[in-house]
């Protein structure tokens, strides 16, 4: 609380100094759409000498960063795609479906929307670390390779947005125009590859910064033993000992089923049903950090532990609950296949596609089935930023090449439609389609957010 209250205050002390130096400063500042440009001569020279220096390296580091800016484009309009469709079909109690479908990233979202259990705290002190990182390496990035191709640079400075900064690179339009389209695709693209590269050095230092701080120290279970059950086989429905659960007589056995569920009313209906297990009767926490003292830090080490154990044993559990307190727990093993049985089962995690990849990146050093902890204070505190960081510059690389509207992939896009056809109505149409494309995409999930908020 104390953190978040500095961090409050860094917010206001940020908002009252963009608005003092904006209208110190007003007879400097240039609108352009929602924004006002405070136009500088600031890092010209910077840019200009590493262009220079390394002339003989970005030459044919253009090729790559051209190549990147198709990968990002096309990575970004299957996210899209796949992201309405995702959005369409996810049930109106899912956690992102009262989350407008186009809303600004903004500090304390996760906890505006009640989405703190699928983001990390979102700070302001985050939010204006990774833009900082962000904006700058983006528009150094464009400015770098746009003295590679001799295409001046008129202006650098700062981008206010109301209460938000960014930084811009304002390079000679005329010039620009005049390049050649492997000079302008290249310029184009070159905000988002360094993106690309921030967001991959990020990620290798945070993978790094966890590997040293942090050690598992607790195993966490996905759910409840359970099965599929025809609700044809019930034969008696009635109000479990357990708050929120009704219980299912099915033959000689008893099922437990979520008060909320009316599924079981209805006969020839499968249903997920959990056992009646020590687990289960107990409302074990979902953190096992140890059994009879014996810390539980693998899934081998709990595995172990319960194959060790005797059916009708006694044991102490104890676990950490969602709002990380501790508790401890005594129950009694059962007997399931001459084996102790407690009742718990992790499933392991699916997806294909991009964020499958990155998911089975991340899992090689953080297992989503291991509970970590970390002797230095602020190990999760850094651990979030780097989070942020790595994730805010791959959002905006991806963002940026989608090909509308006045998105670096709109110019990329029409640049390339007219370079294989040599048609700019051709491009035109091209550019306007993928525009329409995405407000079409934006509308349908707005209408689907609007549909959610008022049912």
């Amino acid at each position: 609380m104390e953190f978040i209250i500095l961090d409050l205050t860094l917010l206001v002390i940020c908002t009252c100094f963009a608005f003092y130096f904006a209208r110190k400063h007003k007879d400097k500042m240039h609108k352009e759409g929602w924004m006002y440009l405070y136009k500088t001569s600031f890092g010209i020279k910077i840019i200009d000498q590493i262009a220079k220096k390394y002339r003989t390296f970005l030459l044919p580091l253009q090729y790559v960063i051209i190549t990147s800016g198709y990968l990002l484009m096309s990575g970004m309009i299957y996210l899209l795609i796949k992201t309405l469709v995702i959005y369409l079909a996810q049930s109106s109690d899912a956690p992102l479906a009262k989350v407008p479908a186009v809303f600004p990233l903004i500090p304390y979202f996760p906890e505006l929307f009640n989405l703190d259990s699928v983001f990390p705290p979102f700070y302001f002190f985050y939010f204006i670390v990774a833009i900082a990182i962000v904006a700058i390496v983006h528009e150094a990035a464009h400015g770098i390779i746009a003295r590679l191709n001799n295409v001046r640079i008129k202006t650098t400075g700062i981008a206010f947005l109301g209460p938000f900064l960014g930084a811009f690179v304002e390079q000679d339009d005329k010039q620009m125009n005049k390049a050649s389209t492997k000079a302008q695709l290249a310029i184009l693209a070159a905000g988002t590859f360094a993106n690309v590269i921030m967001s991959l050095l990020f990620g290798l230092l945070l993978i790094l910064f966890f590997t040293l701080a942090f050690q598992p120290t607790g195993f966490i279970f996905d759910q409840y033993a359970f099965s599929v059950l025809n609700t044809s086989d019930i034969t008696s429905v009635t109000n479990a000992s357990i708050p929120g659960y009704l219980a299912l007589t099915v033959g000689n056995t008893t099922k437990f089923v979520s008060a909320s569920v009316s599924e079981y009313a209805t006969p020839g209906i499968l249903v997920y049903a959990y056992d009646d297990a020590p687990a289960f009767r107990a409302q074990l926490s979902r953190t096992i950090l140890s059994i009879n003292n014996q810390p539980m830090n693998s899934y081998e080490m709990l595995s172990t532990t319960l194959a060790q154990a005797k059916p009708g044993e006694t044991i102490t559990i104890l676990g950490l609950t969602p709002e990380e307190t501790e508790e401890t727990k005594t129950l009694v093993l059962e007997e399931r296949n001459g084996k102790a049985y407690l009742g718990i089962a992790s499933i392991p995690y699916q997806s294909k596609g991009i964020l499958g990849s990155w998911y089975n990146m991340v899992s090689l050093v953080k297992s989503p089935s291991l509970y970590y902890t970390s002797s230095f204070s602020g190990a999760q505190f850094i651990y979030d930023l780097l989070w942020w960081v790595v994730i805010i510059n791959m959002l905006v690389a991806l963002f940026n090449m989608f090909p509308a509207g006045m998105l670096d992939g709109g110019r990329f896009l029409y640049l390339t439609v007219l370079g294989l056809t040599n048609s700019k109505k051709l491009a035109h149409h091209s550019f306007a389609f993928c525009t329409y494309l995405l407000y079409g995409v934006v509308i349908v999930m707005m209408l689907k957010w609007t549909w959610v908020i008022i049912t």
